[in-house]
């Protein structure tokens, strides 16, 4: 992934190699990004270094090689997808124990709306903004993103109205896990899945809510909670 000012970074040089054939100075640099220091640049230098977007020629003054791009950026696709993560400020100086913004594990995800935590809601397709998560949150393989909590019935699971849950995309789910169900093509919930026999059980972690049991065939599992978000 990239933050925004690694992205920004390397827009600029990419384009000032192209018109120039050189890449620009530290000074240059530092004013286009707006920085205090050319302590910043330096870390976001060996930030896109170490992600492989461009190489430093040893011996040579101002000798930065572009190396690849992220797709936004006219490169072509493949596997990786460099994400932006908007509000970083590799200029400050970080705290004694914490690496600079510019290195940390964090990832951007998709927030596609808002999850139903009670009696449930339209299914959601539509991205409405991104988070930056980190990236520990994560687990296994496949995509993730992130949906706003709406309502109360998970709540004795930890899970408020308008918590933020990180989801990995996933079909398949085990007994007890807290999954993203589709019920009949169109209704989209928060609850935990327990599967018997041909029937499945949505059950609210709220006294409050009733358990849904339904037919096999009327509910999607589309994810697993992997992490949750909370803004006080």
């Amino acid at each position: 992934m990239l933050t925004k000012k690694q992205l920004d970074l390397l827009e600029f040089i990419h384009k000032r190699v192209q018109r120039d054939g050189v890449p620009p100075s530290f000074d240059e640099m530092k004013e286009a990004l707006d920085l205090r220091s050319k302590s910043g640049i330096h870390r976001l230098i060996t930030a896109l270094e170490e992600r492989g977007f461009i190489r430093r020629l040893a011996h040579r003054a101002r000798a930065i090689e572009v190396v690849r791009l992220p797709e936004s950026l006219g490169g072509a696709p493949s596997g990786f997808q460099p994400r932006v993560i908007d509000g970083d400020k590799p200029d400050a100086p970080p705290p004694a124990a914490a690496r600079p913004v510019e290195t940390a594990d964090a990832i951007s995800l998709p927030v596609m709306g808002r999850i139903a935590a009670g009696v449930p809601i339209s299914a959601i397709s539509e991205v409405s903004h991104s988070v930056a998560v980190p990236g520990q949150m994560l687990s296994g393989q496949g995509d993730h993103y992130a949906l706003e909590v709406k309502g109360d019935s998970m709540i004795d699971a930890g899970i408020n109205d308008g918590d933020v849950v990180v989801i990995r995309e996933t079909s398949s789910a085990d007994n007890g896990d807290i999954v993203v169900a589709l019920v009949e093509d169109h209704e989209a919930t928060l609850k935990r899945y327990m599967r018997k026999g041909d029937t499945i059980a949505l059950e609210a972690a709220n006294p409050a809510y009733e358990t849904r049991v339904l037919p096999v065939g009327q509910v999607k599992v589309q994810g697993r909670l992997v992490g949750l978000i909370r803004t006080y």
